[in-house]
């Protein structure tokens, strides 16, 4: 924001303890700007949300007002509000929308086409396999993944769509100072540098249990759909799948074994409208009007995807003779096949075999 006083009573209305989202809305929608809340004075503010007002006049928040300016007075990281252009148009759709985002890095993605990919923290490895695929496979098709920088399934899909050198978007659950959890300290960084951190909360905010919940309205309200891709029946990814239906957007969901405690939560969606998810075209077909041929990145990996086509020519192959073929590790392998597979190049055979087709 442009307007450093504009933003200090933006800053003054939300840093506040006791002025909640839904009291800050009233007080805007009946006054307009916040400086127009703090000059109408304490009784116009009461005969609009009664005694919730008294705070508005009773506690200084300077200091952090202070802090958060000159925070966002650092290269790439910024403070937005309701009031600017730049705020994200998407979340204008929501029903309680944050009065002011602190973002860290590229503020252009806010306004990039969304998809967000939600899951486990406790996935298994064919799910970490299956989210970075699906991520990597989207974000080359244009999609910006949106998720939560949580363990497991978030932070698998954060990393995919990095490899593809595609854009990703990060919402937090505390300050946008703080990098949480600490085991995914590298990957947030690299987000921060190709990609945006965002956060509702003040700067300086804990990790604190009832804040995760919170942000997920934000993951699925910058998205066009939510992808689910492992959870269990009472899994926070179910919230967010809840609140994206609530929005307007699209809920997809992948399957897993009848008998993973991680493909239950999923289950529950399929049966109560989700769309099963098998392939990326999947998703594609409900939101390839999203992407714009112009918003395509370049794959990171086109030219191992590529190598890796050749070599499997057009009869069915073993992960073993295609290693030899390429002299890529198994690992590797595995990786690119499972993106290749996902965008229906490649089918999986009985007996650890592939088959090219196309």
């Amino acid at each position: 924001m442009s307007d450093p006083e504009g933003l200090a009573a933006w800053l003054r209305l939300t840093l506040i303890p006791g002025i909640g989202g839904e009291t800050q809305r009233k007080l805007l929608a009946a006054f307009g700007l916040p400086e127009a809340i703090f000059s109408a004075g304490h009784l116009a503010a009461r005969a609009v949300v009664g005694s919730r007002a008294e705070p508005l006049f009773d506690f200084d928040p300077s200091e952090a007002v202070d802090r958060s300016i000159a925070w966002a007075s650092q290269p790439g990281q910024h403070i937005i509000t309701l009031a600017d252009a730049t705020y994200p148009k998407t979340l204008l759709e929501i029903p309680d929308p944050p009065s002011v985002l602190y973002v860290r890095g590229n503020l252009a993605l806010l306004q990039h086409k969304g998809l967000a990919m939600v899951g486990s923290r406790n996935a298994t490895p064919q799910g970490l396999q299956t989210a970075e695929g699906f991520a990597k496979a989207l974000a080359a098709k244009g999609f910006c993944i949106i998720s939560g920088l949580a363990l497991g399934i978030d932070a698998a899909a954060h990393r995919g769509a990095l490899v593809a050198g595609g854009a990703t978007i990060a919402v937090i659950g505390t300050g946008a100072d703080r990098l949480y959890p600490a085991r995914n300290r590298e990957l947030a960084l690299a987000i921060a540098e190709h990609g945006a951190i965002i956060s509702e909360f003040p700067l300086g905010t804990p990790a604190i249990a009832s804040n995760f919940p919170r942000r997920n309205r934000i993951i699925s309200g910058l998205s066009r759909g939510v992808l689910v891709v492992e959870a269990a029946p009472e899994s926070g990814s179910l919230i967010t799948a809840r609140l994206a239906a609530e929005q307007g957007r699209e809920v997809f969901a992948i399957p897993g074994s009848i008998h993973s405690p991680v493909a239950r939560g999923c289950h529950k969606l399929i049966k109560q409208g989700a769309k099963l998810v098998e392939t990326a075209q999947d998703v594609l077909d409900e939101l390839g009007s999203f992407a714009d041929p112009e918003d395509l990145p370049e794959e990171a990996s086109a030219t191992e995807e590529n190598s890796i086509l050749d070599a499997l020519g057009h009869d069915p192959c073993s992960l073993d003779d295609l290693a030899e073929r390429t002299g890529f590790a198994a690992d590797q392998l595995l990786g690119e096949l499972l993106t290749l597979e996902l965008s229906g190049q490649v089918a999986t055979l009985p007996g650890n075999r592939y088959q090219r087709l196309s």
